[in-house]
This record gives structure tokens, C-alpha cells and sequence, in this order.
């Protein structure tokens, strides 16, 4: 598969960097040991070791972003403050990664997409292991978005390297390997976390989730292979303002953007507050058997992983119409006061969110054929700025008019997501016309 391009000239000797050393390189020679040039693919040699690394970068990215969702009710009890404001530390994370992705995603184009997915691994996990001992909930806040930010360089760039190396037919897989990775990563953080803090405390909790975030990052440091399609682009702002400005002038993109962003939202939402409305009547769950409904990521875990047989078989705007619908339903299932309708109504949100999110994630990484990780920068950015707005509305609608308000905020996302499917659909069918073929045609 060619290599992706931003649009810029290429720049070579890049070992003056002040970063070190890193596997990502041009075009080389063919790997004794990796007789697949033309990008990797299931059955051949390293694409395991890839799929693997790239899962646990994502399982690790998920645990720690939303290491402190589970545990906001503790958290609210330690620090004596509200579910809005306690949400703060899920929202923190998600809108520092929000702003960071796109300059970080600029920086891996020019020093390389391991190099930057190590840098920010590293980071992110170091600060994850300083987060139990805040002091307050002003620090805990404030290191929650230093790793956020952190955190920002992983999944644009995971995404860009998938595009370059592997063959277009296995992208669709690959990626849902990696959203899969996130999913087993936001249900393992939120099962270790909730376990862990009743046994010892929120502060425990955190500290449980930072040492398998450690263990996640020396897995991917591992297995990891070298980059063999990365090309080194310039870091001119003004290339990287053109390549972005090309991006959100892409219709299908902004769509695809835009569905990110609402899917998001109807799954911040959810998940910040679920914790709240079970440890509160008639529930009254402990904390661990909270952490345990965590559980049902596995759900997501299939459904990412299936996202490209779903496409195959239904189409893209297919799969999101069946994503969306399962979504919804599950949110329905959810006012019941029945603690079994509750969780089947989360196994179905799991379900559509990931599996809506895995097709238009690789979706994007498909449309774009210039500056892919500026192209799933923007992606991520909405994405993330999307669960920051819906854990910090639903936390508020729910501490002002409880659940019945935060499934409302979520069925509008639901809506808008609808609506921007329908709208994608009626814009082929127009492209498709005889008469817009001529007119394309002239």
C-alpha cells in the first residue's frame, strides 16, 4: 500500500531530531523475516505481532482515559462535591485530548508514528501513577488533563500506521482490532478500578489502573514492528493548515466527523452517570459490583471486531442505520426501574456505539488519501470533544432532573446521528443519478 502523503515535500534526515531513535523509516529494503512489501494482512508474518501491540496500546489508552469514570461516585463522597463537578475528571482528559490530537498528529507525520505512540505511552502512563495521590480534586483535575493530553498522540497516529501498513481490504479488521483493544481497556480500567477502590479506596483504584496501564505499554514497546511505509513530511504550520483545511472542505469527512462526535456523546453520557444512578435507591450497588457492570465492554469487543463484516455485507450507511437503531433501543430499555433492563439496555448502547464507531473511524482512514493522520486527528478531536459534552451534560441533566434527562440528551445525539446517515444516503443516490454522472462527466 503507498504511503501516506500530507501534501508537503518530503523531508529526509530526520535524525537531528531531538527525540530518539525510533523504528519508523522511509522505504527500506524488504525484511528477511516480513516477505509482505505491499502491506501487512491477516496470515502474514508480523501482522500479529502488529495487532497485538496496537491492542494494547488501545486497551491501555481507554483504561487510563476513563480510569476515574467508574469511581465518580467515591470520588464525589471524598472530595464532597457534585456529579457535575466530579465529571470533571472524565472531561478534563477527553477535552485535553480533543485539543491536543490534531498537533500531535502533525508531529507524528514528521517523527513518526511508533515515535510518537512511545512518547505519548510513556507519558501518559508516568502521570497515570501520580494521579492517586492528588491532593484535591483542583490536581487531580489538572493531572487529568496533562494526561489526556498525553494520551492524544496514540490514536491518530495508531490509525495512520494501520492506514500505511496494512492492505486496504484488512483495514476495516485491523481498526476493529484496535477499537476492540478500547473496549476491553474502558471495561478492564472500570473493573480493576471499581474492585480495587472497594477494597481500598478510589485512590487504590486509580493506582490499580496505572500499573496495568504499565504493563499494556511494555507489551506494545515489545511487539511493536517497525514502520516500513512512513514517509517524514514537513511540519510547516501552513502544510499542515492546508491539509487540515482539505480535510474539513471533504464533505463525506464533516459527516463522518460529525457522526464520531454524537455517537460519543450518547456514550459519555451514559457511562458517566450509570455509576450514579446505581449506587443511589433502589439499587444501592457497592462499588464493586458497579466497576463489575463494566463488563458488558465486551459486547463492544465483538461488535468493533465484527464492524467489517458488517460493512461487507450491509454497506457503511447500512451498518451505521443498524448501529444507531441498537443504539437506541438500548437507551429505551434503560428508564426501566428493572436492574436486568438496565443492563441489557447497556449491552445494546455498547453494541451499536462501538460497532457506529469502528465503521466510521475506518471510514475516515479510507476517505482520506492525503495527511491520514491529520485526517483522523480531526476524527479523534470530535470524538473526544463529544464525551467530554456528553459526560458533563448528563452528569448535569441527571443531578437536575435524574436519568429520565440524561437518556433525553442521549436520544438527541441519536437523532442527529440519524439525520446525518439519511442525509449522507440521499447525496449518493444523487451522485448516482444519470444526470449528475453527466454533469461529473463534462
Amino acid at each position: 500500500m503507498p504511503p501516506a502523503h500530507t501534501g508537503a515535500p518530503v523531508i529526509t534526515g530526520a535524525s537531528t531530531s531531538s527525540f530518539p531513535a525510533a523504528p519508523d523509516r522511509g522505504p527500506s529494503p524488504q525484511d528477511p523475516a516480513d516477505p509482505a512489501p505491499q502491506g501487512r494482512e491477516p496470515g502474514r508474518p508480523g501482522y500479529r505481532r502488529m495487532s497485538l501491540a496496537l491492542f494494547a496500546a488501545g486497551l491501555a489508552t481507554f483504561a487510563l482515559l476513563y480510569s476515574t469514570q467508574a469511581l465518580l461516585p467515591a470520588i464525589s463522597d471524598g472530595f464532597g462535591v457534585t456529579a457535575g463537578q466530579a465529571s470533571w475528571t472524565v472531561s478534563a482528559a477527553t477535552g485535553a485530548l480533543a485539543l491536543f490530537v490534531l498537533p500531535l498528529s502533525a508531529l507524528s507525520e514528521r517523527f513518526g508514528r511508533t515515535r510518537m505512540m512511545t512518547w505519548s505511552m510513556v507519558v501518559a502512563v508516568g502521570v497515570g501513577l501520580l494521579v492517586p495521590f492528588a491532593p484535591n480534586l483542583e490536581w487531580l483535575v489538572a493531572l487529568r488533563a496533562v494526561q489526556g493530553a498525553a494520551i492524544a498522540g496514540i490514536p491518530a497516529s495508531a490509525m495512520a500506521y494501520l492506514a500505511e501498513e496494512v492492505k486496504p481490504k484488512a483495514l476495516v479488521g485491523a481498526i476493529g482490532l484496535f477499537v476492540a483493544g478500547n473496549s476491553i481497556g474502558g471495561m478492564s480500567g472500570r473493573l480493576v478500578t471499581g474492585w480495587a477502590a472497594q477494597l481500598g479506596g478510589w485512590r487504590m483504584g486509580l493506582l490499580s489502573v496505572g500499573l496495568l496501564a504499565l504493563a499494556c505499554a511494555a507489551a506494545f514497546l515489545m511487539l511493536l514492528p517497525r514502520a516500513r511505509f512512513f514517509r517524514p513530511a514537513s511540519l510547516s504550520p501552513r502544510s499542515v493548515g492546508r491539509t487540515v483545511a482539505v480535510h474539513l472542505r471533504d464533505p463525506l469527512l464533516l459527516r463522518l466527523y460529525g457522526i464520531g462526535a454524537l455517537f460519543m456523546t450518547v456514550f459519555g453520557a451514559v457511562y458517566t452517570v450509570i455509576g450514579y444512578r446505581l449506587v443511589d435507591e433502589p439499587f444501592s450497588l457497592g462499588q464493586g459490583v458497579i466497576g463489575s457492570i463494566f463488563l458488558i465492554y465486551l459486547v463492544g469487543t465483538v461488535s468493533s471486531a465484527a464492524a467489517g463484516r458488517l460493512v461487507a455485507r450491509a454497506g457503511r450507511r447500512g451498518a451505521l442505520y443498524l448501529a444507531v437503531t441498537t443504539t437506541a433501543l438500548g437507551l429505551l430499555l434503560s428508564l426501566s426501574d428493572s436492574l436486568a433492563a438496565i443492563v441489557l439496555g447497556l449491552v445494546l448502547i455498547t453494541a451499536g456505539f462501538f460497532a457506529g464507531h469502528a465503521v466510521a473511524s475506518a471510514a475516515v482512514s479510507r476517505t482520506a488519501k492525503t495527511g491520514r493522520a491529520q485526517a483522523s486527528a480531526l476524527y479523534q478531536s470530535a470524538y473526544y470533544l463529544g464525551s467530554s459534552a456528553g459526560g458533563t451534560l448528563g452528569a448535569l441533566a441527571y443531578h437536575s432532573a435524574g436519568w429520565a434527562a440524561t437518556v433525553g440528551i442521549a436520544l438527541l445525539a441519536v437523532l442527529g446521528v440519524v439525520s446525518i446517515t439519511l442525509y449522507g444516503s440521499r447525496v449518493a443516490r444523487a451522485q448516482r443519478s444519470p444526470i449528475a454522472r453527466t454533469v461529473a462527466a463534462r
